[in-house]
């Protein structure tokens, strides 16, 4: 099982949890995973077309899958992924 690791805004989403083990084979399939484990975390994940949000960041074994396949990037067992919002912020 691979373990996909949560962000701390996401979490309440998760039940708390920081980081939960998947069977999934890619990305676009743990994101559908994560879904039907935790309704409503694919709405944060993607946009109304399902793609990928622009500040949300994904790294398989920190790699980053948009150097990789995108979201057809493959997970493997023993695979960590890693799911991470981009932050703004800061003074003008």
């Amino acid at each position: 099982m691979a373990i996909v690791k949560i962000p701390t805004p996401l979490r309440r989403l998760t039940n708390e949890k920081d980081e939960v083990s998947l069977q999934s084979s890619s990305v676009t399939q743990m994101i559908a995973d994560l879904e039907s484990e935790f309704p409503g975390i694919k709405d944060r994940l993607c946009d109304e077309n399902g793609e990928i949000r622009k500040f949300i960041n994904i790294y398989i074994n920190e790699e980053d899958i948009r150097f990789l396949k995108g979201p057809d990037s493959e997970i493997s067992e023993n695979d960590t992924v890693s799911i991470i919002p981009a932050i703004a912020g800061g003074v003008n």
